[in-house]
């Protein structure tokens, strides 16, 4: 997903709790796993190349670090954590066909569109689909995934790439068309429960800390 997308969802789906300076230090590390570091060599930070498995791994790795950080008493490094597990939850739906598995559960009309229900009705945590054997992540099929980034040229290589690539896969912006706001509120509510989870774990007066709010 394109960073000013992933910096819209954080912030609508955190602000309010969090500090401004706490929540511009989870934006930061969230946006940060999309520096070209994030992007080689490690598939579960993005849901990519069908790494499923082990970005749920990373998700609950980095959950695990948020409640560590909050024991040491080092609530910065906490919020880091937080930002880097809710980039991964986030681009679960803008690089796997959840929201297509999930869409596929109403029926069509003429107008494939017409029967559809509003992008703000979409559930996140549908445990079937989420364990489904056709949910799958965009494969990057190097180099012409590569070339398919280029805004001149990507209209000639994205038709010579396969249809499970990432380039065809991806809703990582409007520009993919109208699945793409379905992703945009499945994030949204994929980061408000990541965050609620945590919470749930949490004396008041730790949580405050993780806020960036101690003194309230």
């Amino acid at each position: 997903m394109l960073i000013q997308y992933h910096e819209a969802i954080t912030r609508k789906a955190l602000k309010g709790y969090f500090s401004p300076g706490a929540l511009n230090e989870i934006v930061a590390e969230n946006l940060k796993q999309d520096n070209l570091p994030g992007q080689i060599g490690h598939n579960e930070y993005h849901f990519d190349n069908n790494a499923l498995e082990k970005s749920y791994t990373y998700i609950e790795e980095q959950r695990a670090l948020v409640y560590a950080s909050l024991r040491n008493g080092t609530p910065p490094a906490a919020r880091a954590a937080f930002g880097r597990l809710i980039h991964t939850a986030q681009d679960f739906y803008a690089h796997s066909n959840y929201v297509d598995l999930w869409l596929a559960q109403f029926p069509r009309g003429e107008d494939a569109d017409e029967n559809l229900p509003p992008p703000a009705e979409i559930d996140p945590l549908v445990d079937e689909l989420i364990h489904s054997p056709e949910l799958h992540s965009g494969k990057l099929y190097y180099p012409l995934e590569l070339l398919a980034f280029v805004p001149l040229i990507k209209k000639f290589i994205i038709p010579m790439l396969p249809k499970d690539s990432h380039a065809h896969m991806n809703l990582d912006s409007p520009e993919r068309g109208n699945r793409f706001a379905y992703t945009f509120e499945a994030a949204v509510k994929r980061s408000a429960s990541e965050l609620d989870l945590i919470s749930a774990n949490l004396a008041d007066e730790v949580l405050r800390s993780f806020f960036g709010r101690p003194g309230e």
